[in-house]
Formats: structure tokens, sequence, C-alpha cells
């Protein structure tokens, strides 16, 4: 049964790539952008807006989470809008909300 579960063990950089994803989504501002951009595609101005924080701060974390794979952007012209990068982002957002908000 060890040898097995050895055997099937998630290498050493999967291990890495999985750290450097939750390291992302340890960040209460970071959340809060996944929490808006799992609502609505929205652009840096809205977000702004939403967050209640400085285009430069919203363009730094947004640029890190584009980095990580955790949103895409869109351009419309010269607006930029943002959203999150496929559904398996939004599942890991919501079974995570979902298991701290469990009883």
């Amino acid at each position: 049964m060890l040898a097995q579960i050895k055997n099937e063990l998630i290498d050493g950089t999967t291990a890495t790539d999985m750290a450097e994803l939750f390291k992302a989504l340890g960040d209460p501002t970071r959340i809060r952008l996944i929490y808006a951009l799992s609502q609505k595609e929205l652009c840096v101005h809205d977000l702004c807006s939403v967050l209640d924080m400085t285009q430069s701060a919203i363009s730094h974390q947004l640029r890190y989470l584009r980095n990580m794979r955790i949103v895409k952007r869109r351009k419309v012209g010269k607006t930029v809008f943002y959203s999150l990068d496929d559904y398996h982002v939004e599942e890991i957002f919501l079974q995570t909300h979902e298991h701290l908000t469990h009883k």
C-alpha cells in the first residue's frame, strides 16, 4: 500500500506549482479581487471602485494574478476587462469558501 502511494505521489515540480497557486490565493486583497471577478468581468476602474483601492495597487495585483493564470484580460478599445481565467479558478474559490462556511 505504501509503495503504491509513493509511486503515485505527485512530483516535485507539480507540488511546487500547487504551492505557488496557494501562495497567490493567500492574500486577502487578491481573494477580494477574485471574488469580484467571479461575479462579473470588470475593468480596472470598476475594480478600484469596488475594492476602494488605487489603480496602481489593483494593476499590481492583477499582473500577479495574470502571471499565475488566475485571471485573464480582454481589451476593448482602450479599456481592458478582467475575468477569471477558467472555471477551475472559480471552482477552487467556491470550494474553499464552502469549506470555510460549512459547520
